[in-house]
């Protein structure tokens, strides 16, 4: 059935020579494909020897051969060549390109022999094996997507396109196949991993693998694939190359290295100990005519290099780690015949000059570098250059010897230790490089000054403070290193109210702690300026300053003091007021200053009266006594007053004064030497005149030195305390209103009485630290003490209806 089959397709294709030189001098050329039918006709001998068919009998025409078998005979009655035994071509002619079968045919009367050649054509008769019937494969899950494993090749007896070429692998979601082809050698394929394994969901992978000739129709073969899948060893072994060539002279010697294989492999201990090996494929066994050594990946020419028999060889090598789950990598070596650059250059430094000082010249020399290739010709010629960008470069000195030299400033601050990679290539086919990379440590230099995180440092101290007590710490840093970054401190010449600064201050010159040496007084000293000096112990040192601002807080430190005419306790005052004195009546004013400020000045004014007193009442804040109501002829004749003074300290600070109001029938009795009894009048009076000039005079200046503050606080640019709040101006409940700015501030005081007008405008202590709020009496008079600045004065102003 299959050879009717096959006579459908099969061709015959008849060339025929005859060429006759003599009587035994004639051949012919016959062509026929394999496995056709027997008794198919090759041609017609007679005709193709210009023989009579009638001769062929009579000259008993026989065909000779050296085969076991009578492949071809005669019909003598038709002169026809035809096919008498199976012929089949693989059999006649394994592994051979051509194939042909030389007969003879004899002829007696006379003798004559011609020479016969019928070449077999190959025919797709047989399809492509496997010599193993499965392959198991074991795989870490642990690999990614593109591992590659080698697969193994199918033969086919065929030959030219009716051999293998094309594999095919079944559908699966893991692996996919890769076949190459390799020209005259065929085509082979390798196992492509497309996604990762999981072990735990699937541990058994059977894969079906198809080999497909190249024939019309083609046949196939398959091969049972069983993957394992394992967990371990996560590096795979890499060759620097997939495809290595070598070329090696065919009379080379046994025990000749002809390369030397080089894989390397990340993990450690046995995981990274790789094995070299062979990989047997088909029936090519490289290990017959190469040996490797397993350790070193050296190969040797094991047997006998014959280049008219076997003009190249394709090796397939394996690198084999030997962890407990090996993994390993392929590559393809073709060998044909000669030398190959098979020696990386050597770099070596011969003199490290390290730590470099990060202010060295450009030029300097850091490290002397030489470069070796044990290599010959053009494969020992090297170029070495650095790698990356580094204040370093390689000058060549001579040949293979360079110098590395500072080729950029250096920071030590910014960068302490470079890597200088250096390369070194060789001219070779292909190139050969290696790497070496040195450390270059940079020293420091005091090339940085100390630091402070401000220009300007305030530091607010208590008046009255305990002696010897740390009002501040002062720190600056130095980026510098060691002994150049160490830091002390000293208290530049400063003389505050000409006092030295070091009689008021001491610094800790290592810790930078400032220690009060005295007791402040605000009163006397609300403020200072000094300089503090941050050197380091380089060589030569350096230094920088920073400013200082003391500014003394107030404590409540002084009691009130009540003001002539009045003493204070310990002292009797007699005042007289008429029996007909109305309510309101106008008794005296109690005068008092603090030399304290802010709250600690404000005062307030209270009777400290017998109980049942409720014939007289005081301001709190005017301090003037008044009556309450009209006397009557049950009050007694004689009214001892105790005025207490206090002021809004914390704690509160008071003092006292004593007064004896006495009634009288009549105002001719009453002799007080300081009384201003209020006066009211109807008309428009000369004192009303006085007051109001006095008022536009005080308003028309206090207006005048607000402009000209502000204009002078605007475009200052040397002050030290420029950065204070904007102007603010403060309302009091009892009518009163301040005004102040920076380092200044004024305070406009207006009595909320109607009868009488008091105004003082008077600047505030610097800085507002305690946000000082100012009191302004009501009545004839107003008194505030203060301390005016870059003085050793206490000055009072006062301003009331009558003057100042």
């Amino acid at each position: 059935m299959y050879f009717r089959l096959q006579q459908e397709y099969f061709w015959i294709h008849i060339v025929a020579f005859l060429c006759l030189c003599g009587r035994s001098a004639s051949q012919l050329s016959y062509s026929i494909s394999e496995e056709v039918n027997k008794g198919t006709v090759l041609g017609n001998i007679a005709k193709d020897l210009n023989l009579n068919v009638q001769d062929l009998e009579t000259r008993d025409l026989r065909i000779v051969s050296s085969y076991s078998k009578e492949y071809f005979e005669v019909n003598l009655r038709t002169g026809n060549l035809v096919v008498d035994e199976r012929i089949d071509r693989e059999e006649l002619c394994p592994n051979v390109v051509k194939c042909s079968i030389k007969i003879q045919a004899a002829l007696n009367d006379p003798t004559n022999v011609y020479r016969i050649e019928v070449n077999i054509l190959d025919i797709n008769d047989n399809p492509p094996s496997f010599i193993e019937q499965s392959h198991t494969f074991n795989i870490s899950e642990s690999l990614s997507p593109g591992e590659r494993y080698l697969l193994p090749i199918a033969e086919d007896a065929d030959i030219a396109s009716n051999t293998v070429k094309n594999y095919k692998l079944g559908q699966n979601a893991y692996f996919s196949l890769d076949v190459q082809s390799n020209g005259e050698h065929g085509v082979s394929a390798e196992l492509v991993l497309q996604k990762a394994l999981d072990r735990e969901k699937q541990s058994v992978i059977n894969l079906l693998l198809t080999a497909v000739d190249g024939g019309t129709p083609p046949r196939s073969g398959t091969l049972q694939l069983t993957v394992n899948v394992i967990d371990v060893n996560d590096n795979t072994p890499t060759f620097t190359k997939s495809l290595y060539m070598v070329r090696v002279s065919e009379n080379a010697q046994p025990a000749t290295i002809i390369f030397r294989l080089n894989a390397t492999d990340l993990d450690e201990g046995m995981n990274s100990k790789i094995l070299y090996s062979f990989i047997k494929r088909g029936n090519i066994d490289p290990s017959h005519i190469f040996d490797l050594n397993s350790e070193t990946g050296e190969i040797f020419v094991k047997g006998r290099l014959d280049y008219e028999e076997t003009p190249a060889y394709e090796v397939r090598v394996q690198a084999k780690d030997q962890g407990t789950s090996p993994r390993s990598a392929h590559a393809k070596l073709l060998i044909e015949i000669i030398d190959v650059n098979d020696n990386a250059p050597e770099i070596s430094v011969t003199s490290l000059m390290t730590p470099v000082k990060e202010d060295a010249e450009m030029g300097t020399i850091v490290a002397l570098v030489t470069v070796s290739d044990t290599d010959g010709g053009s494969n020992g010629v090297t170029n070495c250059k650095v790698v990356g960008s580094v204040p370093f470069k390689l000058k060549s000195n001579y040949k293979n010897d360079y110098s590395l030299v500072v080729d950029g400033p250096l920071d030590r601050e910014n960068i302490s230790l470079y890597n200088v990679t250096i390369t070194a290539t060789d001219e070779g086919n292909p190139p050969l490089s290696s790497i070496r990379v040195i450390t270059v440590h940079v020293s420091d230099v005091n090339d940085n000054a100390p630091r402070f995180m401000e220009p300007v440092i305030n530091v607010y101290v208590k008046e009255n403070s305990a002696v010897g007590s740390v009002i501040h710490t002062i720190r600056a840093f130095d980026p510098d290193l060691d002994r150049n970054s160490q830091l002390t401190y000293k208290l530049l010449d400063s003389s505050p109210k000409n006092i030295p600064i070091s009689s008021v201050l001491n610094i800790n010159s290592e810790t930078g702690d400032i220690v009060s040496l005295q007791s402040f007084n605000y009163e006397e000293l609300n403020t200072f300026q000094f300089k503090v000096q941050a050197t380091d112990s380089g060589v030569p040192p350096l230094s920088s300053n920073v400013t200082v601002n003391v500014l003394i807080l107030d404590e409540n430190d002084n009691n009130p003091t009540v003001l002539a005419p009045y003493s204070e306790h310990g002292s009797v005052n007699s005042e007289s007021i008429p029996y007909s004195a109305e309510a309101g009546y106008f008794v005296a004013k109690i005068r008092a200053v603090d030399a304290d400020s802010g709250y600690n000045a404000l005062l307030s004014y209270h009777l400290s009266e017998p109980k049942g007193n409720n014939l007289f009442r005081i301001g709190t804040s005017s301090g003037e006594i008044r009556t309450k109501r009209r006397m009557s002829d049950n009050d007694l004749k004689t009214h001892p007053l105790v005025v207490l003074v206090s002021d809004n300290g914390e704690p509160s600070l008071s003092a006292t004064v004593s007064i004896d109001v006495v009634v009288v029938e009549s105002t001719a009795d009453i002799q007080t030497q300081f009384r201003h009894v209020p006066i009211q009048e109807e008309s428009f009076s000369d004192l009303n005149l006085y007051l109001l000039i006095a008022i536009v005079s005080v308003s028309v200046i206090f207006l005048l030195s607000l402009i000209s503050l502000i204009a002078v606080k605007c475009h200052r640019t040397d002050g030290s305390f420029s950065r204070y709040s904007a102007p603010m101006i403060t309302t009091h409940p009892d009518g009163s209103w301040s005004y102040s700015k920076s380092t200044q501030q004024y305070d406009v005081c207006f009595s909320s009485d109607t009868m009488k007008s008091d105004v003082v405008v008077f600047p505030g202590p610097f800085p507002p630290v305690d946000g000082e709020l100012i009191s302004i009496n009501g009545g004839d008079t107003f008194t505030r003490t203060q301390t005016l600045p870059n003085t050793d004065k206490v000055g009072n102003c006062v301003v009331n209806a009558h003057g100042i």
